[in-house]
């Protein structure tokens, strides 16, 4: 065997096999899945969702947010 860039020509070949095997696999052509189908789609509804179910409760169910009942208790008489 000849020597070709300091290696056997089967030493050459081998090298050349695993950096074409390489690219073929940086190549390869990506088949979608169902993250690169719908994963904006779903993102965006649970997004959707997510406001909506919160601009309900924020607004719709009567919930008095943070009020302090300072003011508005008055102590009961002390019973001896």
């Amino acid at each position: 065997l000849r020597p070709v860039c300091g290696l056997t020509v089967c030493g050459c070949s081998a090298a050349r096999g695993v950096q074409q095997a390489a690219v073929r696999g940086a190549h390869r052509k990506h088949q979608p899945d169902f993250h690169d189908k719908y994963g904006n789609l779903v993102l965006l509804g649970g997004a959707a969702v997510f406001t909506t179910v919160w601009t309900y409760v924020l607004t719709q169910l009567g919930i008095e947010w943070g009020l302090s009942p300072v003011g508005r208790i008055t102590p009961k008489e002390w019973r001896e």
